[in-house]
């Protein structure tokens, strides 16, 4: 089982001095067999995305038939947040989580790739939906038990590397696979690639053996109550940000891609630009953004991160210029990793010494949950009443918004080194969050 060691929990890393060269390789290795698991999930996910809709479309499945079938994967995935970090919090054994949630992905890729009935792939939907709710909770774990709280930022600066890594990867494979395959031989491949992923567990495994007799004696500790968690001012504060920021921003693309088309543009070939290059400067900005969120604190990168929205949507607003709508997706990629590490850092900041880490971070998957499902519904109503550029008016006002919140309601959450290390219990409830 992976846990976190409390004396790692408790204190700044310091250098290493008193630890074994035997567990520094096991945490070197474990280290980098993590890396290699973002990586390579990243690759299965990828499969999980619009390829699901062009492989369908093949099937001679109808597009209302395809969004009832994305529809119970949202639904699903949404429903499953909260109860799904609850139950990675209860399980003491991450890595044996992660491997059923890697097992699972394979299970619907070949549901896919062998008979897609509608059964099947509903099925199949609900499947990946439930399987993704706990495999990104026992990353989080897994990460947190690695770096422990004070190196945490950097952790999750290289996880966010290597996703947008496998990301591009993936997506790269998987359209050569459908062009010059088969679509069907995109998910045969998605099921393949998880066998990497789960030979890549094997170190933090080791780790976690490493470990076991530290782990014994964290485990002891109480867990903080639940609604006393849930209900941190911090954390409901963030879960508003999160919201209105997924609420402006999941619909951007399927709006440009509408002013692109009207403009006699190929929005294939521009949409999949616009996708690539957030993700290269994702792979490339990550571990700084980390680094950065240590130095100078959460709320000032989630106010940057969150500026770029606004930004991108008024850029928009005003130009159906391809080359300037590509180069202005820089700043989504700005956006999108100053975002993604401080989901699960700020979530660490609040809950890693409570015993309900996984659980928090499930409510924050919730809101984002909700601002996705709503908002694309909503900039398409005033797309089609207003017009497109209102639209984007529309998106750029909620991302302000989320701007103002933050500026003026989010507090700092980064831990006091020093008062952390002398609180009662401080070696404990944050155990439990790798547990």
């Amino acid at each position: 089982m992976l846990q976190t060691p409390a004396k790692q929990r408790s204190e700044p890393p310091s250098g290493g001095g008193g630890t074994t060269a035997p567990a520094r390789s096991a945490e070197a290795g474990a280290s980098r067999g993590l890396d290699y698991f973002n990586l390579f999930v990243a690759n299965v996910q990828t499969g999980f995305g619009p390829f699901i809709a062009v492989y369908l479309s093949g099937q001679s499945w109808t597009q209302t038939s395809i969004g009832v079938a994305l529809s119970v994967g949202t639904v699903t995935s949404m429903a499953s947040q909260v109860p799904a970090g609850a139950l990675v919090d209860a399980i003491r054994n991450k890595t044996r989580v992660a491997a059923f949630s890697v097992l699972v992905f394979t299970a619907s890729a070949l549901m896919f790739a062998i008979y897609p009935i509608p059964l099947f792939v509903y099925l199949a939907e609900v499947l990946h939906g439930v399987s993704s709710c706990t495999l990104g909770p026992a990353i989080a774990a897994m990460s947190l038990a690695l770096a422990g709280r004070f190196a945490m930022a950097v952790r999750l600066g290289r996880n966010a590397r290597y996703s947008a890594v496998g990301n591009g990867v993936g997506a790269a494979l998987m359209g050569a696979c459908g062009q010059y395959l088969s679509e069907r031989g995109v998910f045969y491949l998605t099921a393949a690639l998880t066998l990497p992923a789960l030979v890549t567990l094997l170190p933090l495994r080791r780790f976690a053996i490493a470990r076991s007799a530290v782990q014994s004696a964290a485990s002891e500790v109480p867990r903080a109550r639940v609604l006393n968690v849930l209900a941190d001012r911090r954390l409901l504060i963030f879960c508003g940000c999160a919201m209105l920021f997924t609420f402006a921003n999941a619909p951007l693309l399927m709006l440009i891609s509408g002013t692109l088309t009207a403009g006699g543009s190929n929005p294939s070939l521009l949409i999949g630009a616009c996708i690539v290059l957030p993700q290269i400067i994702v792979a490339l900005a990550s571990p700084a953004v980390g680094r950065f969120a240590d130095q100078y604190g959460r709320r000032l990168v989630l106010i940057i991160a969150f500026v770029m929205l606004p930004l991108r949507a008024l850029v928009f607003s005003t130009t159906s210029n391809s080359a300037l709508v590509i180069g202005v997706q820089v700043l989504d990629g700005f956006a999108g990793a100053g975002f993604g590490i401080l989901v699960p850092l700020v979530v660490s900041d609040v809950a890693a010494r409570s015993g309900h880490f996984n659980l928090s971070l499930g409510a924050v998957g919730f809101a984002i949950g909700i601002g996705s499902t709503v908002s694309t519904s909503a900039a398409g109503w005033v797309a089609d009443h207003f017009g497109m550029r209102h639209a984007f008016y529309f998106l750029a006002s909620v991302g302000l918004a989320a701007v103002l919140l933050a500026v003026f309601a989010m507090p700092e959450t980064r831990p006091d080194p020093e008062e952390d290390a002398g609180a009662p219990g401080s070696t404990g409830g944050a155990a439990s969050a790798g547990s």
